[in-house]
């Protein structure tokens, strides 16, 4: 509580003169993802490329090597391994097999004979490739409906202009994250699609605040430049920025260290997701109106012209 009681109300950065900065660092964010997606890729799950997955429980740590050695000579394509949590959990993937349904059910009793009886099979998940591709345009649509969605909301709640602005900040803040997965190698499944769905929602609840500040600063301080006005709305808010995103980010890292392996993607998804989310709301968002032209509407009078009239009534 005392931490917070210290945050200053006004921290009287300036965010809208170091606008050029944030945007050239928003660029090369831009670039950087979208060249790593283009050169590497995404470490697509079962649920995307299609195949077979096995998640088993040995009787004592995972023997990686032994386990490797099972499977070769198997004729089952490529077939990865790795430790899944605890030390006796791995995680096996099993390239899609040529055929239809039962030949994959075949290279599962295959998979199944190898490692025998003292191997424990806790989940077995096949996905063919027609549903890979499909999950992969459903996920498409969805985040293109939901920045679709977001943008009307923003329009209809603020002006036309705002929209803009939020759907430029929430794109950069999509593509940034996808390149974060490109560039980490996590795995890139329904879940950590569901992580960036849950970004844009997180983000643009923080831009829709500090727009709301500026709309109302817009409308009390009419003859401040605009510049100025911008910039004393991000300050008047950003105290509850941080402390919005630092709570998340506990809880994050909480899940992050001791959730598991199974949410591991999800969480290292949101937790990279917070940070360029809350950037992006103060150091993109905003910046971008300056190159707009902004309405002053409102029946609100700027409190030195106010107190101008009041003088000027008193005299009279």
């Amino acid at each position: 509580m005392a931490l917070i009681r210290k945050l200053p109300l006004d921290f009287g950065i300036q965010f809208i003169a170091r606008r050029s900065l944030f945007l050239a660092f928003s660029a090369f964010l831009l670039l950087g993802s979208v060249g790593l997606f283009l050169v590497q890729g995404l470490n697509f799950g079962v649920d995307f490329r299609g195949g077979i997955l096995l998640e088993v429980r040995t009787q004592g740590p995972a023997d990686l090597g032994a386990l490797r050695d099972r499977f070769a000579g198997l004729d089952l394509g490529e077939v990865s391994l790795q430790q899944f949590g605890e030390p006796t959990d791995v995680l096996i993937n099993i390239r899609r097999q040529e055929g239809d349904e039962k030949a994959q059910l075949a290279a599962v009793q295959v998979a199944r004979d190898a490692l025998g009886d003292s191997v424990e099979i806790r989940r077995q998940e096949f996905v063919g490739p027609k549903v890979g591709d499909e999950l992969k345009r459903a996920g498409l649509l969805a985040t293109v409906l939901a920045l679709a969605g977001i943008g009307l909301y923003i329009w209809f709640r603020f002006e036309w202009y705002f929209s803009v602005a939020a759907l430029i900040a929430l794109i950069h803040d999509v593509v940034a994250t996808v390149g974060f997965y490109s560039l980490t190698q996590i795995e890139f499944n329904l879940a950590t699609l569901a992580a960036v769905l849950t970004i844009a929602g997180y983000s643009i609840n923080d831009t829709v605040v500090i727009f709301d500040r500026v709309r109302e600063t817009l409308r009390r301080y009419k003859k401040l430049p605009v510049n100025e006005v911008l910039n004393r709305a991000i300050n008047l808010t950003l105290s509850r920025t941080i402390l919005t995103s630092v709570t998340t980010l506990l809880a994050l890292g909480a899940l992050f260290f001791f959730g598991g392996e199974v949410i591991r993607g999800f969480t290292a998804g949101l937790i990279w997701g917070v940070v360029i989310g809350t950037y992006s709301s103060v150091a993109l968002a905003v910046p971008i109106l300056t190159f707009m032209t902004l309405r002053r509407g409102g029946e609100e009078d700027d409190p030195t012209e106010a107190k101008a009239k009041g003088k000027a009534a008193e005299a009279s």
